[in-house]
């Protein structure tokens, strides 16, 4: 039987005039962290072609910082959705539900996602969404521009579930953290990966990552104290990380339960050598 899961999705809503402005919010040079108390209705956007739809941009290319990916942590009520949301054909996608029903229909075949349905759509494929339930749909979509290369089919698009899929423990962690993997690393036509990463309470990330892959990662579950550049940050389920290439990271995680976020990272490709 599938471990129960439990994804955090916005509280959404408007906070009491009573509130303290005592949040976490932190933008810098090299990271920026999006605590879930920050995502109210007030800053959502909407979008064309989407109906009964609200969307919080949580990332997107600006030049100097992050430039690969935007991810938007998307809410659509019932009966809405659209039947043309991408309008670049050059985006690739990954969407992945949070809590609802999403129906996702890719080049006419219909999919029903719950809590932890991922897909992965390739640009130029012809997908809808549309909320069939009585309950709000929360998911993330995350889009880049797809870097074809001569010689590689583009990949297919596909449907999962993090429910499904076995945790990928990382060598010599005894088991204190894994990856939940959607895609096999050694598959070169996907230029981005979106994993789902676990670490048991008290399990830590050893060292400092630096590398050159931009980062973008939503906490689903749990609480952890997380490096960021020079800072140690305090995270929990529903915040959201923005971590600009090269910027050093680490973890400890803390609760009594794991520590669980998802995770955009561009890989395979060469880097550009003329913006």
């Amino acid at each position: 039987m599938a471990e129960e899961r439990l994804y955090r999705a916005p509280d959404g809503g408007l906070p009491p005039q009573s509130a303290l402005m005592t949040g976490r919010a932190v933008f810098s040079d090299a990271y920026a962290v999006i605590p879930r108390g920050v995502m109210s209705s007030i800053v959502t956007s909407k979008l064309p072609f989407w109906d009964k739809t609200e969307v919080w941009i949580l990332a997107r290319p600006l030049s100097g910082f992050a430039e690969t990916f935007a991810q938007y942590l998307v809410q659509t009520q019932p009966g809405g959705g659209s039947k043309t949301p991408e309008p670049d054909p050059g985006a690739e996608a990954v969407l992945f539900v949070l809590d609802g029903e999403l129906s996702l229909t890719i080049e006419g075949q219909e999919h029903a996602l719950t809590g932890g349905g991922y897909a992965y759509l390739p640009a130029g494929c012809r997908w809808s969404v549309v909320n069939r339930g009585s309950e709000p749909v929360n998911f993330h979509w995350i889009r880049k521009s797809y870097e074809a290369v001569e010689g590689l089919d583009a990949p297919e698009p596909f449907v999962a579930n993090d429910k499904d899929i076995e945790v990928d423990p990382m060598p010599g962690a005894k088991g204190a953290w894994g990856t939940t993997r959607f895609v096999d690393p050694e598959d070169l036509r996907h230029d981005m990966h979106v994993n789902i990463v676990t670490i048991r309470p008290g399990g830590v990330i050893p060292f400092e990552e630096t590398h050159v892959m931009e980062h973008g990662l939503y906490v689903l579950e749990g609480k952890a104290v997380y490096k960021l550049n020079r800072d140690w940050v305090e995270v929990e389920a529903g915040d959201f990380m923005w971590l600009r290439a090269f910027c050093p990271q680490a973890c400890y995680a803390g609760g009594t339960g794991p520590f669980r976020y998802l995770l955009y990272k561009d890989v395979n490709r060469h880097p550009k050598l003329r913006l």
